[in-house]
């Protein structure tokens, strides 16, 4: 049994995810979750929601709440929503949490002894009118390249130009709107990342097992002038971490600051296994075992899930932060990073609410059919498009047709010509021993592209698996075999029946609930991995049990689709 640590990039608090953030990075990560614990290992999987920063201070405002009490309102949302798509993370957490705090103010004590944190005297805009000092990204005004009403002070969206807030014509406040902006100078902490640029270099070129996307961006970072650059770990803000010495004691010359969210963010990784051992009453042994190197955790294996947008601060800077600390914190052994899933001819768009949103998903159709149609479209090696008629298409044809087909088939036949106890009948033959060598293979293949977290390709091996099972039906015909040899009939009966188990099992990954659906039906709570298939195929005896489920899969109409893409087309709750 191995030991494997999981995680997925933190949603942000500000608002409920559409389904291409899911499939960026919790999904994948659940469905790598569950196979490994399917293959009897010994699995942490842990994420938690990202809650600091400006955003989600404007967020509240804007609902009219305390900032505190509008994030553990989103947070109990995000968290139902996970639970509504069967995410099995071992523990929810919050980056606000008294345990995320203490870590990002003992990592700053850490840096700073390395020499690798320094002060910086820097100029910022800040606005009279709102009486405080802007993030880049909250200062709006002309573009001087294009002409672009709409730049913000980080870069023109338009016409992508890297831009400094003291570049913009005529610039604003994007809280208030107002012109009322002055440049002064403020201190802040940098983390002087160039400093380890030797040392990410060396640890990035080890990881030859990477996909390419991760790589790719990686080292296209660390070799851009403009990339690792040293950054600032503070903001003049009200909420976040605030900027102490890891023993309560004032930083000189940081009071009244906080931490900035990119730097306390991945930290909240550490921190939430902290908030799981504590709420499930365990000493802090519990967690260091799975994050610190002397503690035991030199034999765990650790895998990140997240939008390929991630990539720079997930294989640059966090690293960069826990080895610049200097103690023996676990590094990540692989980054499965993924390209953007597009929506209907364009693009999921959180402020136009144009696409599907978690929640709006939920309401019309249970979440096994999001996983099958999200996974088995993963943006792995390149982006990918939802559209209405593919979404219909792959759900009718893969869990209806093939999966849910199968199953209402087999059920069916032998209660009516059997009872509802799997029937004994002869020996197998050699169609069904042909069978039984396929499924291994085919097995086989389902396992090692689940290892290589091939996402797509484990899908389409599954279904592989499951058209085995059609196929032998088909071939078998065990309604016409009844009639004159209602023996042989039987025995073909009971692998089907068999199969439903199995291929119950091996589905759980992917679509958890239909599969503890089939488990159900079939009177057994035996989800041992199919290791040895024949044995697997035997697992329910003659004289077992079973009952006729429910459809597993209703077939999507053409009605309901036409219904929901023009109802998700664009502005969210119109």
């Amino acid at each position: 049994m191995a030991r494997h640590l999981i995680t997925s990039a933190i949603p942000y608090i500000n608002g409920i995810k559409h389904l291409g953030n899911l499939v960026g990075s919790q999904l994948p990560a659940d469905l790598f979750a569950r196979y490994l614990r399917g293959r009897g290992h010994e699995v942490l999987f842990l994420c938690a929601t990202d809650e600091h920063g400006t955003p989600a201070e404007l967020a509240a405002a804007k609902a009219g709440k305390p900032v505190a009490e509008y994030c553990a309102e989103m947070w109990q949302v995000q968290k139902d929503l996970s639970d509504g798509f069967g995410l099995s993370f071992d523990h929810f957490g919050r980056s606000s949490s008294p345990q995320n705090h203490r870590l990002t103010q003992h990592f700053a004590d850490r840096l700073h002894a390395a020499g690798l944190i320094e002060e910086v005297t820097e100029k910022q805009v800040y606005s009279n009118a709102d009486g405080r000092f802007l993030p880049d990204r909250y200062i709006e005004g002309t573009c001087p390249n294009c002409g672009y009403e709409k730049a913000r002070g980080d870069q023109c969206e338009n016409c992508t130009m890297q831009l400094d807030p003291v570049d913009l014509i005529d610039p604003r406040s994007a809280i208030s709107g107002s012109t009322d902006l002055e440049v002064r100078e403020t201190r802040h902490l940098y983390l002087r990342q160039s400093q380890m640029r030797g040392k990410l270099s060396d640890w990035i070129g080890s990881k030859t097992d990477w996909p390419v996307l991760t790589t790719s961006i990686a080292r296209k970072w660390l070799n851009d002038g403009d990339g690792l650059q040293d950054r600032g770990i503070t903001r003049d803000l009200d909420w976040g971490i605030p900027v102490r010495h890891e023993d309560g004691s004032p930083w000189e010359g940081m009071e009244g600051k906080v931490f900035y969210v990119w730097f306390d963010a991945p930290i909240e990784y550490i921190a939430c296994g902290a908030e799981w051992s504590e709420a499930q009453g365990l000493e802090a042994a519990a967690w260091e075992r799975w994050w610190r190197e002397d503690k035991g955790a030199g034999d765990v294996t650790y895998t990140q899930f997240m939008g390929k947008d991630n990539v720079p601060f997930h294989a640059l800077s966090f690293p960069a932060t826990l080895m610049g600390s200097g103690e023996p914190w676990k590094l990540v052994d692989y980054i499965k990073s993924f390209n953007y899933l597009n929506y209907d001819g364009g693009q999921f768009s959180t402020s136009q609410g144009r696409g599907v949103f978690m929640d709006q998903a939920l309401d019309i159709l249970p979440a096994d059919y999001w996983r099958w149609w999200l996974l088995s479209h993963a943006p792995e090696n390149s982006d990918a498009e939802f559209t209405w008629e593919n979404f219909q298409m792959n759900v009718n044809k893969d869990l209806a047709d093939v999966l849910g087909n199968f199953v209402s088939r087999v059920t069916k036949f032998c209660r009516s010509k059997y009872g509802l106890t799997v029937p004994e009948g002869g020996a197998p033959g050699p169609r069904e021993e042909a069978l039984i060598g396929r499924l291994a293979t085919r097995i086989r293949g389902y396992e090692a592209h689940m290892d290589a977290i091939e996402v797509r390709k484990a899908a389409a091996a599954l279904r592989a698996i499951w058209v085995e099972g059609n196929e032998y039906l088909q071939e078998a015909a065990p309604w016409a075999t009844f009639k004159q040899d209602p023996e042989t009939a039987a025995m073909q009966i009971r692998l089907a029946l068999n199969l439903v188990r199995l291929y119950a099992v091996l589905s759980a990954p992917f679509i958890p609930d239909a599969a503890a659906a089939m488990l159900g039906a079939m009177n057994t709570d035996d989800d041992a991995w199919p290791d040895d298939v024949l044995a697997a195929l035997s697992a329910l005896p003659p004289g077992h049990g079973f009952e006729v489920p429910e459809v597993l899969f209703a077939k999507i109409t053409d009605d309901a689709r036409e219904d929901w893409q023009a109802r998700f087309a664009g502005q969210r709750g119109a």
